[in-house]
């Protein structure tokens, strides 16, 4: 049974007036920590430009003293959390173990995406999985197809309710003050400049346009579904229907989890064929996925973070006053949250993170204010607006992306180039993903797409080797057992290559990382004692960051 609280009447009259401006931010409570307020600005400021502002316009954007940007990107890097070069500032993919948090503890991405992945791929359609955030939605799981007009948002991006099809399924669980907050939000923002993941709306206020979302969220409410016609964009066609949870034997009813849609093109569906052809599917699939909520149990708690209040003690007594110890602390409150641990109080809290009582308590006031956390019957939850810091724009990089300053890093360390290799398609040879070069006046030129023979490289080995470990009789078991391969001139007289794996979470090689120099430079025993350690702590570290940004996307290779 579906209810909605209609606001029907309780409209103001349209007016010919300015908008008000928005609403002056509440204050922030006594006991808030004003670093970690600080220390979220920025990564908000960082999100919203993309992943990369530089260190004056991080002061301009945020309005805090240039020796405050410093010392927190100061922190923020130190925590791998971004990376500084220069006056620039990019957010990293450590960050992203933020919003992992926040989706772990959610678990329907790890319950739901398979279903909608199968969905996308029978239907040769993208299908998203959206939750509420207020008067909006964000994405938590997308599935899209490689076409020239792609279509999909990133994770985590945030959407105004009524510019989307998941709009009006949510909007039928809002109570009169959701629907007062939406009204302010529109009188505040009626071209949507504060979303800056779809296209600003060509004009002001608009009544007909505000009561056209009353109806449709009147319409699902009837229906159990809802359309998106070219509301974001021209095009941009979109269906949607509810995944709701369990009722509770205490009488708890059922509410709406998520909400799957199927987002289309103009030139492949009408909204009318959207709803005519695909909804019986989406709604099969959707009642899959209801299926599988419902009888999942809930997960054991996963590992918790370890040794984190010393180590930001560590940082502090290295660093000294360029490490803001109160922003880096509050921060891993977050990470406290995870698999089996969607709500917390705050002993748990504090005993998960080594923080004493009191830091945890300040940090988990600020979140609730910053609106980062909720609290019910004193235990503490994550809200999907964590994936606001740095998780949109993470979640579209790529393991070249990712590799690319670790390997500038070794390249800097070794004095040789280094690059990242993939298996091509055919798996006969070997692409150049991503490549750092030195300054020498000698040294080896092979830019980034370039494909070689894949049994002539080091890198190639490396990745035959993996894909032949079914057979432990073959000629490249060897390399399997010592972890490297060295290749002494054999594709170019004078070149010798070393190269080391790069796992995937699963533990399937997926690159090769390598360092190429004259043979002059390094004998073959060198190449081991001196080079070798530093390739495998450099994979080390880029397999780190490797987890951590596909636990809940899909990272390109290239």
């Amino acid at each position: 049974m579906y209810t909605t609280t209609s606001p029907t009447g309780q409209r103001t009259a349209p007016t010919s007036a300015p908008p008000p401006p928005p609403p002056a931010p509440a204050p922030a409570p006594a006991e808030a920590v004003t670093p970690l307020i600080r220390g979220i600005a920025v990564l908000r400021e960082l999100t919203d430009a993309n992943g990369t502002l530089s260190l004056s316009a991080l002061e301009r954007a945020t309005g805090l003293a240039r020796s405050t940007v410093d010392r927190i990107t100061a922190t923020l890097a130190r925590m791998g959390y971004v990376r500084v070069d220069g006056r620039d500032v990019f957010l990293a993919p450590r960050l992203m173990e933020l919003g992992n948090a926040y989706l772990a503890a959610l678990r329907l991405p790890s319950l739901l995406s398979p279903a909608a992945d199968a969905l996308a791929d029978e239907l040769d359609e993208s299908v998203s999985l959206a939750v509420a955030d207020r008067d909006g939605i964000r994405f938590i799981h997308q599935a899209t197809r490689r076409r020239a007009m792609s279509l999909s948002f990133r994770i985590g991006d945030l959407l105004p309710a009524e510019r989307t099809a998941p709009g009006p399924l949510f909007a039928t669980e809002w109570t009169a003050a959701d629907w007062q907050r939406w009204r302010d939000r529109r009188a505040a923002d009626p071209r949507d400049l504060s979303f800056t993941a779809v296209p600003p709306r060509g004009h002001g206020p608009d009544a007909a346009y505000d009561q056209d979302f009353v109806r449709r969220t009147e319409e699902a409410a009837a229906n159990g579904w809802s359309l998106d016609d070219q509301l974001i964009e021209p095009g941009l066609v979109a269906l949607s229907v509810p995944i709701r949870t369990a009722g509770t034997p205490g009488g708890g009813r059922e509410r709406v989890a998520c909400v799957a849609s199927v987002v289309s093109h103009t030139s492949r569906h009408t909204a009318r064929s959207l709803r005519t052809t695909l909804l019986p599917r989406l709604r099969s699939a959707a009642a899959r996925m209801e299926e599988e909520l419902h009888r999942t149990p809930p997960p054991e708690p996963g590992p918790r973070p370890a040794g984190l209040a010393l180590w930001t003690g560590a940082s502090k007594t290295q660093l000294g006053r360029d490490f803001v110890e109160s922003l880096a602390r509050g921060l891993t409150v977050l990470t406290a949250f995870g698999e089996g641990r969607p709500e917390l109080t705050l002993t748990e809290v504090a005993r998960a993170t080594g923080l004493a009582r009191a830091t945890a308590r300040r940090a988990l006031i600020t979140y609730e204010h910053l609106g980062l956390v909720t609290t019910s019957d004193r235990a503490f939850s994550l809200t999907p607006r964590v994936l606001a810091l740095g998780f949109p724009p993470l979640s579209r990089t790529t393991l070249a992306e990712i590799a690319q300053p670790h390997l500038a890093d070794l390249a800097t360390r070794i004095h040789e180039s280094t690059s990242l290799a993939v298996l091509s398609g055919s798996g006969a040879e070997i692409q150049l993903a991503a490549r750092v070069t030195t300054g020498r006046v000698m040294s080896v030129n092979i830019t980034v797409g370039t494909r070689l023979p894949a049994g002539a490289t080091a890198s190639g080995r490396i990745l035959l080797a993996d894909a032949a470990a079914q057979e432990p009789d073959d000629a490249l078991s060897s390399i399997r057992s010592q972890g490297y391969a060295l290749v002494d001139e054999e594709l170019e007289e004078g070149l010798r290559s070393l190269a080391v794996p790069v796992r995937d979470r699963a533990g399937r090689v997926v690159a090769a990382l390598n360092t190429a120099m004259h043979a002059s430079r390094h004998s073959l025993p060198e190449c081991v004692t001196d080079l070798l350690p530093e390739l495998t702590a450099t994979a080390a570290r880029i397999e780190s960051d490797l987890h951590t940004a596909s636990r809940f996307t899909h990272v390109p290779l290239t």
